[in-house]
C-alpha cells in the first residue's frame, strides 16, 4: 500500500480529452486573468477586511494584506512553473500527483474542496447582506428565519439560531451553477463583465471616499494588544489569516489550463497579474474603510455600507457599494463552480472518483454532472453555515495546498531538473522554502475547533479514498 500511496504520475498525455468530448479551449490571457479577480475580489474586500480589522489588526490590517499577499506571491509563482509543466485542470492536485505521489495528491484534491466548493458557500452567505441592503432601497424586508444560517458557532461550540435556511444564498449559487453548466465561453463571458463592473465600482467607492479619510483614524496604526490574537503584532497575523480567504482563488486560473488557448504561456500571466491587481486594491480599500470610521465599528457583516452610511456626504455611494458587491460576490462563487468540477473530473480520470466524474456533456463541453453535484453541495452549505466557520475552514485546505505547490517545484527541479519550463521560478530554494514557512506560520494561527473540523474532513476523506481510489486508481491498474 505504501507504494502505491508515493507512486508518481508521469505521463499527463490522453487526458486533455478523455474518452468521449474535450473542453473547448477559449481562454486568452485576459479571460485567465479575469477568472483570477473574478474568483479573488468578493468577500474580502467587502466583508472580511472590516470584520478582521475589528476584531484583530485595527488600522494594521493593510499590514495582514500585505502579509496574506507576500504569502500568496510565492505560491503564485510556483503555481505559474507547474502551469507550464504540466497545463492540467487538475491544478495543485495534478502538481501533487507528479511530485509527491498518490497520497499526497488525494489529500490535496480533497482539501481543494474545501478551497473552491466551501469557499463559495462561504461568499454566498456575505452575498445575502449585501441583497438585503439592497431591498431596504425597496422597502423590501425578508423573514429573518429565510436570510440567516440555522447554525452558529458560539463560545466554542454549534448552536441553532431559530432560521430556517438562507435562501438568497441558495438561489444566487443555482442560478450561477445553471450558467456554468451551458458552457465555459457563456460563464467566461459573464465573469468578465462582472469583474470590469465591480473593479470600476471598487475604484469609485475608493476615489470618492479618499475625500473623507481622518488620518487621525490610523494612529495608533498597530493598537495595544488586549490578550490573545486581540491587536498587537499577533492580531496583525491573525487577521493575516483571517484576510488570506481573500485572496483564495486567484490560482483558479490553473484550473482553467485545459480551456487555455496557450496554457504555457497564458496560464503565468493570467495568475501573477490577478493576484498583483488584487492586492493593490485590497491595500487601498482598506486604507479608505480604516480611515472613514473607527476600526472597532468595521465588525459588520457589511463593513463597507456601514462606513459610507457614517458619513452623509457619501450616502449616494451606498447604492454603489451594494451593486459592487453583489457582482463582485456573485463572480467569485462563478468562479468557484467552474474550478471545482474540473478538480473532480481529472480525479475522476484517475480512477480514485466513480467514471461519472470524469464525464463531459456532448453539446456544451462542460463537466455538466459535476458541476450539477458543486453547485448542490455548495448551496445546501450556504443554507445552513455562518460565514465564519466556513471562511476559516476554506484558508485552512487552501494553505495546505500551496504547501504542497511550493515544496513540488522544488522536487521536480532535484527529480527532473531538465524538463523544458516555459517559466522558471527564479531562487527557487529560497522561494519554495519561504512559500512553505509562510503557510506554516499562518496555519499556526488557525484556531483548535478549525483544527478539529479539517481532522474530521481529512478522516472522512480517508474513507473515502481507501474505499473506492486506492482499489480503482488508474495508476494502479496500469501497474505503473
Amino acid at each position: 500500500m505504501l507504494d502505491q500511496l508515493l507512486a508518481k504520475k508521469t505521463d499527463f498525455s490522453g487526458y486533455d480529452s478523455g474518452d468521449g468530448p474535450a473542453l473547448k479551449r477559449t481562454l486568452g490571457p485576459w479571460g485567465l486573468t479575469a477568472l483570477g479577480i473574478g474568483a479573488v475580489i468578493g468577500g474580502g474586500i467587502f466583508v472580511i477586511t472590516g470584520q478582521a480589522a475589528a476584531g484583530h489588526a485595527g488600522p494594521a490590517i493593510i499590514l495582514s494584506f500585505v502579509l496574506a499577499a507576500i504569502c500568496c506571491s510565492f505560491a503564485a509563482i510556483c503555481y505559474a512553473e507547474f502551469a507550464t509543466l504540466i497545463p492540467m485542470s487538475g491544478s495543485s492536485y495534478s502538481y501533487a500527483y507528479a511530485t509527491l505521489g498518490e497520497g499526497a495528491a488525494w489529500f490535496i484534491g480533497w482539501n481543494m474542496v474545501l478551497e473552491y466548493g466551501v469557499s463559495a458557500s462561504a461568499v454566498a452567505v456575505s452575498w445575502t447582506g449585501y441583497f438585503n441592503s439592497l431591498l431596504q432601497h425597496f422597502d423590501i424586508v425578508l423573514p429573518p428565519a429565510l436570510t440567516n444560517a440555522p447554525i452558529a458557532f458560539q463560545d466554542g461550540h454549534l448552536v441553532t439560531t431559530g432560521a430556517l435556511f438562507n435562501l438568497p444564498a441558495v438561489a444566487i449559487v443555482l442560478a450561477l451553477t445553471w450558467l456554468c453548466y451551458v458552457g465555459i465561453r457563456e460563464s467566461s463571458g459573464a465573469n468578465i463583465a462582472m469583474v470590469i463592473l465591480k473593479i470600476g465600482l471598487i475604484l469609485i467607492v475608493i476615489i470618492a471616499g479618499w475625500q473623507y479619510v481622518n488620518p487621525d483614524l490610523w494612529h495608533p496604526f498597530i493598537p495595544e494588544n488586549q490578550g490573545g490574537d486581540k491587536y498587537g503584532w499577533s492580531g496583525v497575523l491573525r487577521a493575516a489569516s483571517m484576510v488570506f480567504f481573500a485572496y483564495i482563488g486567484f490560482e483558479a486560473t490553473s484550473v482553467a489550463a485545459q480551456e487555455a488557448k496557450n496554457p504555457q504561456r497564458d496560464l503565468p500571466i493570467g495568475t501573477i497579474a490577478s493576484l498583483a491587481i488584487c492586492t493593490v486594491l485590497y491595500i487601498a480599500m482598506a486604507a479608505v474603510l480604516t480611515g472613514l470610521l473607527p476600526y472597532a465599528q468595521l465588525g459588520t457583516t457589511e463593513p463597507v455600507v456601514t462606513a459610507v452610511r457614517a458619513h452623509p456626504e457619501l450616502a449616494w455611494l451606498r447604492v454603489v457599494v451594494e451593486l459592487g458587491a453583489l457582482i463582485g460576490l456573485s463572480s467569485v462563487v462563478l468562479v468557484m463552480i467552474i474550478a471545482q468540477p474540473r478538480i473532480f473530473m481529472i480525479m475522476g480520470r484517475d480512477g480514485l472518483l466513480p467514471p461519472v466524474f470524469a464525464k463531459i456533456h456532448p453539446r456544451y463541453c462542460t463537466p455538466h454532472i459535476n458541476t450539477v453535484i458543486t453547485g448542490i453541495g455548495i448551496a445546501l452549505l450556504a443554507a445552513v453555515f455562518p460565514l465564519d466557520v466556513l471562511g476559516e475552514l476554506t484558508s485552512m485546505g487552501t494553505l495546505i495546498a500551496f504547501c504542497a505547490v511550493c515544496a513540488g517545484v522544488w522536487i521536480l527541479r532535484h527529480t527532473q531538473p531538465d524538463l523544458p519550463r516555459a517559466f522558471r521560478v527564479p531562487w527557487a530554494p529560497v522561494v519554495c522554502t519561504l512559500g512553505i514557512a509562510s503557510c506554516l506560520l499562518l496555519l499556526s494561527t488557525m484556531s483548535w475547533y478549525n483544527w478539529s473540523l479539517l481532522l474530521a474532513w481529512t478522516a472522512i476523506g480517508v474513507a473515502v479514498y481507501l474505499g473506492y481510489g486506492y482499489r480503482n486508481s488508474r495508476l494502479r491498474r496500469t501497474g505503473r
